[in-house]
Formats: structure tokens, C-alpha cells, sequence
């Protein structure tokens, strides 16, 4: 079936008037007259009403590993922006990968812009041969360009899932490390690693020379960029405290975006996919404190309820990703009947020297044991 490319915005009334139950059934409808040409990709921090309808979920690595297998035609990604470019980059030519709302982006991927990296790189030179002595390792919650600068770069792209594997590459690459876009995730992973927080600094893309000395710079092992998560920032020690002064036989459960005191507070830490597991396999009557997405975290207290297990969320304030919950039912919905029409909305195309610079970073990720 040919397609067109179309660039127009959802037509409000035809999709947010239907009711929950008249969207769904038409999603449902649509998926199944697509068939085999399409592949639903959801991610564990979205909504439910949109989770559901996913062929695969997972944290990040693992819908990359997904979207890299697919053999449909359309790849659908229910995330933010970033993920749908990996699944262009990781595809077939002749596949498409497609966004459902395009303003579905990453406040912590924003953080860091090619711009402020490849300043960084040329301020850094000053100092030492960035070429000789640092192994670039991005996040994968960053832009393309950003995976393209450690292709160009001789560096790699990881997930919290893989962090510590990941930068055991690196190491036996170069003798340090700039990590970028989330300094929390390397230091929680540097730290367990063995990695002194004495020998870890903060990159401020802010200021000159990141707001460094030439000497913190040498002495440094990993220059970790100055960038955030803005979900799981809200989590704090003192959230654990007072919680287990209530319960003191819960199990404290986080994600490696949270900051170091409340990963130090924590029984455990890991990926979403490890937060899902560790969960699912502990005894019933568990009691938990789970520090990521609302999500994520409402699924769980529902899923494992029956079993006597009791998961809650660290923070008293509500606290989800706003741009993940962009992608909603009605987009999805109008993607997919816009497929069945023969046109393709809300493409999600990597310029083609980004793409393969980035998917050289990728693929010495993939290449890596889990």
C-alpha cells in the first residue's frame, strides 16, 4: 500500500469528543486492519489507556532491542521523542517510525544540546586530548545529534539497565569518562562501581570550562553533565525516613535517576525492567516504596495487590512525566486510522549522517552483554 507523508495537527473535535470506550474499540479496529504492518512500542511510564494497547513494553533498552527486530512496516512508539529516533535509526530504510504527538519530548534530554557538547569537547582540549583521554557515554534520553557526537567520538550510548556494563567498556577504552545528559545515573553507577565521589565532577554548561579547574578536570574519572531528571528529582531522603518510620519492614525500591542520597537510603536500585521484577518476584505480603514514575507505579500497586503486596509511591505530591502523558488515546488513534487511509502523520525521521554516526554508538551498545 503506497502512503503519503502529511504534516497537519489532529483535527480536535473528531478525536477528544469520543468517549474512553468508543476510542478504544476504534484503536482496537485499527490495529487489527493494519495487522502485521504495525508494531505498537510502549513504554512502562505511560498511561494505562495507552499502555495497553502496546505489542511490547519495556524500559528503553529493551523496546530498543524491539524496535531494531521489527519486521512490520510501521513502528509505533508510545514515549517521547528520543525513542521514536532510536527506532528510526535502529530500522529498515523501508520502515517507519512514528511519534503519535510530537511534542512528547524530555526535559532531561534537553539538558544537553550538540552545541553545549561539542563546547565542552573543544574547552576541555585545553586541558588534555579529549580524542586520547575521555570515552563520551550519552544516555539514551538524549537527541540523535548527541548519539552521533560519541559515534564521531569513539563513545557509546547506554540505559540504566546496562550503565555498569557500559562503562566497563568505556574504561577499558580511555582512562575517563563524560556522561551526559543525567549525573545522577553515572554517579549511582560510578559509585557501585568502586568510582570515589572525590573523583567524580559536575559539568556546568553554564559556565566557562563547565565551572572546573584544569586540575579537577585531571584528577576527575568521570565528568558527569550537569542535567536532571525532573520526575525523579522530587524524590528525597527524607520521603524514605518518614516512611519507614510508619512501616519499617518496606522495601525501598529506586530508580538510578534519583539522587545519590536516596539511592544510598535504598535496599535496591535499578531500571524500570528491574524495579518490574524484583517486585513481581519477592515474597507476598511485600511491602514497597518505589521511587520513579506514578505510572509505572499505580500499575504495579494493581497488578500485585491480589498477592497481599502493597507498592506506593515515595512522593506525597503527584509526580509523572508530563511529557510522556502527551501521548494519549486520541493521538494514537488518529495515527493509526491516518495508516489505514494511506498517510503517514507525526514521521519521526533522523537526517541520514546523524543516523549513522548514531547508530554506531548504538550498536557498540547492543553488542554489549545485558
Amino acid at each position: 500500500m503506497a502512503v503519503d507523508v502529511i504534516s497537519s495537527p489532529i483535527p480536535f473535535e473528531d478525536y477528544f469528543s469520543l468517549d474512553d470506550s468508543e476510542c478504544e474499540q476504534r484503536i482496537i479496529e485499527a490495529k487489527q486492519a493494519l495487522g502485521e504492518d504495525l508494531v505498537i512500542l510502549g513504554h512502562h511510564y505511560q498511561r494505562n489507556e495507552v499502555f495497553r494497547h502496546a505489542d511490547y513494553s519495556g524500559d528503553s533498552l529493551k523496546l530498543s532491542r524491539n524496535a531494531a527486530s521489527s519486521d512490520a512496516r510501521y513502528i509505533v512508539f508510545c514515549g517521547v521523542h528520543f525513542m521514536a529516533e532510536v527506532a528510526d535509526i535502529l530500522s529498515r530504510p523501508d520502515q517507519i517510525a512514528i511519534l503519535p504527538d510530537m511534542a512528547a519530548g524530555c526535559s532531561m534530554a534537553d539538558m544537553a544540546n550538540r552545541i553545549n557538547v561539542d563546547k565542552a569537547w573543544q574547552e576541555m582540549s585545553a586541558v588534555f586530548d579529549p580524542d586520547t583521554l575521555v570515552t563520551p557515554i550519552t544516555y539514551i534520553n538524549s537527541a540523535a545529534d548527541l548519539k552521533s557526537f560519541c559515534g564521531k567520538h569513539g563513545g557509546i550510548v547506554c540505559t540504566s539497565t546496562n550503565a555498569p556494563h557500559v562503562l566497563d567498556w568505556a574504561f577499558s577504552q580511555r582512562e575517563k569518562i563524560l556522561f551526559f545528559p543525567d549525573q545522577h545515573l553515572g554517579r549511582n553507577t560510578g559509585f557501585k562501581m568502586g568510582i570515589p565521589l572525590e573523583e567524580m565532577v559536575v559539568w556546568d554548561f553554564d559556565k566557562p570550562m563547565g565551572g572546573l579547574t584544569p586540575e579537577a578536570l585531571k584528577n576527575a574519572k568521570m565528568i558527569l553533565w550537569k542535567g536532571f531528571c525532573s520526575v525523579h528529582q522530587m524524590f528525597q531522603p527524607v520521603q524514605i525516613d518518614n516512611f519507614l518510620k510508619k512501616y519499617p519492614e518496606t522495601k525501598v525500591i529506586s530508580h538510578p535517576e534519583c539522587s545519590f542520597e536516596v539511592c544510598q537510603k535504598s535496599h535496591y536500585v535499578g531500571s524500570t525492567e528491574y524495579i518490574v521484577r524484583t517486585i513481581a518476584e519477592s515474597e507476598p505480603g511485600t511491602r514497597w516504596l518505589v521511587g520513579t514514575e506514578l505510572n509505572l507505579v499505580n500499575r504495579l500497586h494493581e497488578q500485585f495487590s491480589a498477592e497481599g503486596k502493597s507498592v506506593h509511591f515515595m512522593s506525597p505530591t503527584v509526580c509523572m512525566c508530563s511529557t510522556m502523558f502527551r501521548v494519549d488515546p486520541q493521538h494514537l488513534l488518529w495515527v493509526l486510522e491516518n495508516l489505514l487511509e494511506g498517510h503517514v502523520v507525526n514521521q519521526v525521521s533522523v537526517e541520514p549522517d546523524t543516523a549513522a554516526q548514531a547508530k554506531l554508538a548504538l550498536q557498540r551498545m547492543l553488542d554489549l552483554p545485558i
